[in-house]
């Protein structure tokens, strides 16, 4: 199923976010969760890829899987960063033959030691969308930054290169992570002054535990909400306390935002069931 049509029901869309194993000993555990979370019957799920295509083969085996054995939808993520044509080609071609039509098309983190990005044959996300397009029947989604992606030189910057990318073909955009609900509505209502129209999909992060957050904050910028900072300040050295108060928060933010009008919701899982299941419970009687 492509993604569009769940979009289009006017329902609300919960989806999770899971990510392949960077080794092979670990596929049995990782496969083990994925089925798991896919079992709550989420509207989808999306599997995220390694920079430069390291966990490539294993993107495509649990996207089927899950597909396969819960009947549940896979979005498959694809990043472009130092990939030729003929790598990009490959992994489309496995994408096709194993049923997977939904693919989140990704500029990807720079790896270290990569070549510069005038060799590369895609420079940016919008420019894979457009070949994307070329090779097939694809629902290609893209990501977009409520606080400005951090090598924009401002937001307004960073909302034309978004527009290139559904200019390109982008069906659908997925945040990046926010904590603060209010960045998502200002960001929302600048983006479709600017004639953006595509469905957005909120990316949130359950946060539980206290180490997560400051990794979060030094990668992305993003910032943290007065609640939130208390929230950490008193339970980020009490993991069971910081696991419950994280979910607890996470799914405020849901709450918040379905009462708001906005009705795609994309969690960040980091694999873990128990999370997935926690918020899938405190929303059952919403969703």
């Amino acid at each position: 199923m492509k993604l569009t049509e769940l979009f289009a029901t006017g329902k609300p869309v919960l989806s999770f976010e899971v990510f392949p194993p960077k080794t092979t000993d670990k596929i049995e555990s990782v496969k083990k969760a994925t089925e798991e979370i896919a079992a709550l019957h989420p509207a989808f799920m999306s599997v995220t890829y390694g920079a430069g295509g390291g966990t490539s083969a294993y993107t495509v085996a649990i996207a089927k899987n899950i597909q396969e054995t819960q009947k549940v939808p896979t979005l498959a993520h694809l990043t472009c960063v130092s990939s030729t044509r003929e790598q990009i080609d490959h992994q489309l071609s496995l994408l096709v033959e194993n049923g997977i039509e939904n693919i989140m098309a990704l500029r990807g983190d720079i790896p270290e030691g990569a070549s510069a990005p005038e060799e590369w044959s895609f420079q940016h996300a919008s420019e894979l969308i457009t070949y994307i397009k070329t090779k097939g029947d694809f629902c290609i989604g893209g990501a977009c930054y409520p606080e400005g992606h951090p090598e924009s030189a401002n937001q307004r910057e960073d909302i034309q290169n978004l527009k290139k990318k559904v200019e390109a073909g982008c069906d659908f955009l997925t945040t990046q992570m926010f904590f603060d609900n209010n960045i998502l509505y200002n960001f929302l209502y600048k983006i479709r002054e600017a004639g953006i129209q595509v469905p957005v999909a909120a990316g949130i992060m359950p946060v539980t535990n206290g180490r997560q957050i400051a990794r979060i904050c030094r990668i992305s910028g993003n910032a943290l909400p007065p609640r939130f900072k208390q929230i950490i300040d008193r339970f980020a050295d009490h993991p069971a306390a910081m696991k419950q108060a994280g979910v607890a928060f996470a799914t405020e933010q849901i709450i918040d935002l379905l009462a708001n009008g906005v009705e795609h919701i994309h969690v960040y899982s980091m694999n873990k069931p128990d999370v997935a299941a926690k918020i899938m419970d405190n929303l059952s009687k919403i969703l």
